[in-house]
């Protein structure tokens, strides 16, 4: 028999550290014992974007570091596929097994899948919900996020004089929790300033699967709707950005139009740089993923994890631990993103002219 784990729950706001044990699982032998490395399952939803390969090689090096090693299972965001996918990874025997799921609610079924078979689990930034079998939930504060996009819009505007400013939201894909949590942290900036009449949302709708496609066709429409009169984009991730600012340089509108994003990813960063996207939320993909693969190998072998905090995933409270995120804009590009190492100096700025480059670190 294998123990499920004992977590360690630090409470931040009492700081107190509250014992929580959880329940044994039936399992065959653990990796560890066996004459071969531990193996970490991983399940991604895609690989499409840059951000995602960032997660998975660092994930990997981190595990391979700590002497496990790592097997990969792509779903394409296809829901029936990633099932297949965790019963592939059930079937490999692996130690514990990290999902980064294309539907939160859908992925349940994985966990349960999993945890029949004795294997941990951790929900990788976005949640799986409608379970109480997962183990850990590792992520970013995702509605600081939304505050932090929100809050950036909303005192730039201000400090452009601009009165009662007219803005689009984009809104991620409904599968995953995490735009919805994006969206709680963007209404609690601007929906008192709606109410209040001090700022309008005269456009906003959800971006199914993420794809910039369906963020360009929305800002599209808006712009049909209203005109030219917009004064800023709040789009709550950087592919969302991308369809954003196309549709803008159709109109002529790029650099006249504030616009968001989240991720941090590579042509935003350039974006930003060359005044054509204002601000992006840098989340620090390795410390996440370093992070995810030690509690992976932890709970492979039996080891308490130290967490932060819990979350409701509408079956029960399941410990979270989060990693830091930053607010990224042209003028803290060189101590964050570069200072970091997150993205090369000579990428961010490969479209500004030399001479008017920040100096090279």
């Amino acid at each position: 028999m294998k123990l499920r784990i004992g977590l360690l729950l630090v409470c931040l706001v009492m700081s107190v550290a509250l014992g929580l044990l959880l329940a044994q699982r039936g399992s065959g032998d653990v990796a560890a014992s066996e004459d071969r490395k531990i193996l970490i399952g991983l399940s991604m939803d895609e690989t499409r974007g840059p951000r995602w390969k960032k997660d998975q090689e660092a994930f990997t090096k981190r595990v391979e570091e700590l002497g496990g090693e790592v097997t990969v299972r792509v779903a394409d965001s296809n829901d029936t596929q990633q099932i297949k996918d965790v019963e592939a990874l059930i079937t490999q025997r692996v130690g514990a097994m990290v999902i980064i799921p294309h539907d939160g609610a859908v992925m349940a079924k994985g966990v349960e899948m999993a945890a029949a078979e004795g294997i941990p689990t951790i929900s990788y930034d976005r949640l799986i919900t409608g379970t109480d079998k997962l183990d850990v939930y590792a992520t970013f504060d995702n509605v600081k996020v939304g505050v932090l996009q929100a809050n950036y819009l909303v005192d730039t505007l201000k400090a452009k004089g601009v009165k009662k400013p007219k803005i689009i939201r984009l809104l991620g894909s409904k599968t995953d929790n995490n735009a919805f949590l994006f969206k709680e942290g963007q209404d609690q900036v601007l929906m008192p300033l709606v109410a209040a009449g001090e700022i309008e949302i005269i456009h906003e709708d959800w971006c199914d699967n993420w794809e910039g496609v369906n963020a360009k066709r929305i800002v599209n429409a808006a712009i049909t709707l209203h005109g030219h009169d917009i004064h800023g984009i709040l789009a709550s991730a950087d592919v969302l950005s991308n369809g954003a600012v196309k549709a803008l340089e159709e109109e002529g509108l790029t650099g006249k139009v504030l616009v968001t994003g989240q991720d941090a990813d590579l042509v935003a960063c350039q974006r930003i740089v060359a005044g054509t996207q204002d601000q992006t939320v840098y989340k620090p993909l390795p410390a996440l993923a370093r992070m995810a693969a030690e509690m992976a190998m932890k709970l492979a072998t039996g080891k308490p994890l130290v967490v932060q905090a819990e979350i409701d995933n509408k079956a029960g409270m399941i410990p979270m631990a989060m990693a830091e995120i930053k607010n990224v804009t042209k003028e803290n590009m060189m101590e964050t993103i570069i200072a970091d190492g997150f993205h090369p100096y000579d990428e961010v700025y490969k479209t500004v002219p030399e001479n008017q480059r920040p100096p090279r670190p």
